[in-house]
Order: structure tokens, then C-alpha cells, then sequence
């Protein structure tokens, strides 16, 4: 993808601001790929904990990560505060995917544009079961239009 190409700020309906750490820097001295995966996790699962009432240990449905992919437009570093834009691209019977941007704190541009998608199975047996409603109703506000 083209960094023109890259959603603007304005095409995503909800953020989130993540500090950088220290660790999440590589010997090169910016934020290493593999953080940005951890980005993602955190904001949509912020998301999830706080509007959809998700507790991480103890519910009995479980969204698992299937599939993930991103595209690197400019690096991030530490310290510096970084803006977690969130969006869904398909709203699914059992499956939600994800269109995050990470963006340097102010910028139009995304530093980074990841896809994430989750599937919704039971704990006990790891079947794909339909989103809950609690679920669907906290992300479907996030639904690109």
C-alpha cells in the first residue's frame, strides 16, 4: 500500500492513545514490528473490556485472533504517545474484522495500518459460536459506513 493510499485520521471512528515503552524499542532505536501486533491487541481489547463488558478470564466466549497483517508507513519511537485508530471492515456472524491505524500523536497519516480479525468461538470446546449481542452492539458502532 501506498502511503497516499493510507486512511487519513478522519475514517476512523474510534481511538485509542497508547504510551510507547521503553522495551518496545529495537537495537535500531525505534518501536519493533512485532510491538505493533501488541498495539492492536491492546486497543481492540480495551475496546471489548470496556463497552462489551469482556473479562479476559473468566468469559465463557472468547474472540481469537485468526489473521493479522501491517503495512509500516514511518517509524514510531520512545517515548512518545501514539493514537490507535479503530474501524470494522465486516461485522460477520461469528467473525469481526478490524482496520487499526497507528498514528503519531496529531498526524493525519497513519504511522502504521494493520488488519485484525477475530473469531468468536466457546472456551470450553474452541467452536466458532455467533458474536454475542453485547459484542456486536459495542462494535458495531466502528463499522465503516
Amino acid at each position: 500500500m501506498k502511503r497516499e493510499e493510507a486512511p487519513g485520521r478522519e475514517e476512523f471512528p474510534l481511538f485509542r492513545p497508547i504510551t510507547t515503552r521503553w522495551m518496545d524499542q529495537d537495537p535500531y532505536g525505534h518501536v519493533n514490528n512485532v510491538e505493533y501486533y501488541s498495539y492492536f491487541d491492546t486497543a481492540v481489547n480495551q475496546h471489548l473490556i470496556e463497552e462489551a463488558g469482556l473479562n479476559p478470564r473468566s468469559t465463557d466466549v472468547v474472540g481469537m485472533v485468526v489473521d493479522t497483517q501491517c503495512s509500516f508507513f514511518h517509524e514510531l519511537t520512545f517515548p512518545e504517545t501514539v493514537e490507535v485508530g479503530i474501524r470494522v471492515t465486516k461485522l460477520g456472524r461469528s467473525s469481526i474484522a478490524y482496520e487499526i491505524g497507528i498514528f503519531r500523536q496529531g498526524e493525519e497519516k497513519p504511522a502504521a495500518l494493520g488488519h485484525f480479525v477475530h473469531v468468536y468461538v466457546e472456551r470450553a470446546t474452541m467452536t466458532p459460536i455467533p458474536i454475542p449481542a453485547h459484542v456486536r452492539a459495542a462494535v458495531e458502532p466502528l463499522v465503516m459506513g
